[in-house]
């Protein structure tokens, strides 16, 4: 742990989470009533409700499920969350007492600290836990097991890790990716 604390720590980008109402909605009515809504049905098939703090939007469908997004951390989305239920009470939509409101994915980044030959990393993972197709896209792509993830890997040292349902699993990831390209001599 103590290299990971050397190299900095995980840094949370996007909090993506989904909960639920036990009713369908009319989302035309929603945009109507409620402030902060954008409802496009040609474009997009929910209604979407910004949040300002936190900074977040909610994808309100009419089968009565949500979807946070955009939220800095796991707090932020409950409190942005409560405060579309808020909403939905003053409308007089039933919410549940005590909504489950499940973590869908974590993506957060960091950085390794030093430049990173991408070559040399996908030969020296194996190229069955890697992808990397620099004509393609400028990262290497490595999937670990556990905890199950994908970490994006650039030249400059920076990764972002994805697939994420709890911090302490980018956590680990973290420490694995720093582990594994030490073992390789492949960090400074």
């Amino acid at each position: 742990m103590s290299q990971v604390n050397a190299i900095g720590s995980i840094e949370i980008q996007n909090v993506v989470a989904s909960t639920e109402v036990p009713v369908e909605l009319d989302l035309e009515r929603l945009s109507l009533d409620m402030n902060g809504t954008d409802y496009d049905p040609e474009n997009f098939p929910g209604l979407v409700y910004r949040t300002r703090n936190p900074k977040s939007a909610c994808l309100v469908f009419r089968s009565g499920k949500v979807v946070c997004t955009g939220a800095d951390s796991v707090d932020d989305v409950s409190t942005a969350i409560e405060t579309l239920f808020d909403e939905f009470t003053e409308l007089g939509i039933p919410i549940p007492d005590d909504p489950d409101i499940t973590v869908q994915n974590i993506v957060s980044s960091a950085d390794l600290g030093a430049a990173l030959n991408l070559n040399a990393l996908a030969i020296g993972l194996g190229l069955e836990a890697v992808e990397y197709e620099p004509e393609q896209f400028p990262g290497l792509v490595y999937r670990l097991d556990e905890p199950s993830v994908v970490v994006l890997m650039f030249g400059s040292g920076k990764i972002v890790i994805t697939g994420v349902k709890r911090v302490g699993d980018a956590e680990t990831a973290l420490e694995t990716v720093d582990d594994d390209v030490r073992e390789l001599g492949l960090l400074g």
